[in-house]
């Protein structure tokens, strides 16, 4: 049909076992409700769900003081653990790369009490600048929340520094993992991480609609959603175990399964670099009519975000898709303070972001196309 580069939304392509998977346990008359009965028919689903979660620990490295939890999406897990965590009177620091995932629970909880802080980044490349961590941190501070990876230049923070003043400081980490996951190494055997946020359905490459948190299981969390768990049905307060904490109700068992399978290929193909983000840029740095955006020196994810002179990015992406068939993402990518910071909070950017089955055909032939508009 096309060319996909919007992967940073949703990947496109899927190892095949994913779908196989999900029609298996859609089709095989055998997966009931996990935790909701002792027959058989249940526990065929439990086991779907256990074996998902355990393949999450092994892919993120996570000893026996972590647990999964699973949800829709990123979105879901940071609401319910920035909610349950936070309280008025708190203090938050986080910074200009956040996807609105974490911008907009933590301006609700603003509202009721909580304080925060922007790290800020560079006008020119994005960065961050690290040594306001520091020196925003107050006598009630209680956590810092960052994005792993910036959805709008493909930029990776340093998490190790981040870890180190948390652990200097006495602060919780939050990571919005949801760029990173399943493309670049996340090691939570150092438990530097409080929370990690992911989502199934781009770098997992599980289907739409699941996602979830590894977290530490002495994280101090009130559960958000309440709701039927299966076993203390007389309890009036949702069960503190984890996961049950954090899921109330049935979860999306052929999701789960699907997500499952994905992240088993993944742990039996671990991501090797193609080179085919820095060809992008490369040729894409040839031409002055082309601005991108982001520090090209330093390890990134491939995301791309690029202007041709002043044409809005909503011109650009739709000539794109009409003329070559290729289909990018325009506008402000739900990061407005990473727009304002760049200096695109007029038009935004248009991003190509690759995946894995992204092929050399392919970037060569945007290169062509970005070439063409660029010239006319």
């Amino acid at each position: 049909m096309g060319y996909y580069f919007d992967n940073a939304a949703t990947t496109l392509q899927k190892p095949p076992v994913v779908a196989k998977k999900v029609a298996e346990i859609l089709s095989a008359d055998a997966y009931g409700n996990p935790s909701r009965g002792a027959h058989g028919y249940s526990l065929n689903a439990y086991q779907v769900v256990d074996e998902a979660r355990e393949n999450l620990k092994k892919l993120f490295h996570a000893n026996q003081n972590y647990e999964v939890a699973f949800t829709n999406n990123a979105t879901v897990a940071l609401n319910e653990v920035l909610k349950g965590l936070l309280q008025a009177g708190d203090h938050v620091i986080t910074t200009s790369w956040e996807h609105n995932s974490v911008l907009r629970p933590l301006y609700q909880l603003e509202t009721s009490g909580i304080t925060l802080d922007f790290v800020s980044s560079s006008s020119v490349t994005g960065e961050l600048n690290l040594a306001e961590f520091v020196e925003k941190i107050t006598a009630n501070t209680k956590a810092i929340v960052i994005n792993h990876a910036s959805n709008v230049t493909g930029n990776l923070v340093d998490l190790s520094a981040i870890k180190k003043i948390c652990r200097e400081h006495h602060l919780f980490l939050v990571v919005d993992a949801s760029q990173t996951a399943g493309v670049v190494s996340i090691d939570l055997s150092d438990e530097g991480i409080d929370a990690l946020c992911f989502t199934g359905h781009k770098s997992l490459y599980g289907p739409q609609g699941t996602g979830g948190v590894c977290l530490k299981k002495d994280l101090p969390l009130e559960p958000v959603l309440t709701g039927g768990d299966g076993m203390q049905s007389f309890s009036k307060t949702q069960p503190k175990r984890l996961p049950t904490l954090l899921e109330a109700g049935t979860v999306n068992v052929p999701g789960i399964a699907g997500l499952g399978a994905s992240v088993a290929w993944l742990l039996e193909n671990p991501y090797q670099s193609n080179d085919l983000g820095e060809l992008f840029v490369t040729e894409l740095q040839k031409m002055p009519e082309v601005n991108l955006y982001g520090d090209f020196t330093k390890p990134r994810v491939d995301v791309f975000s690029l202007n041709i002179k002043d044409a809005e990015s909503a011109i650009v992406s739709d000539l794109l898709w009409s003329e070559f068939e290729i289909a990018t993402r325009p506008g402000y990518h739900c990061a407005p303070l990473m727009h304002e910071a760049l200096g695109t909070a007029d038009r935004g950017t248009v991003r190509f972001s690759f995946s894995r089955f992204t092929t050399k055909a392919e970037v060569v032939l945007a290169i062509e196309a970005l070439k063409d508009l660029a010239q006319r």
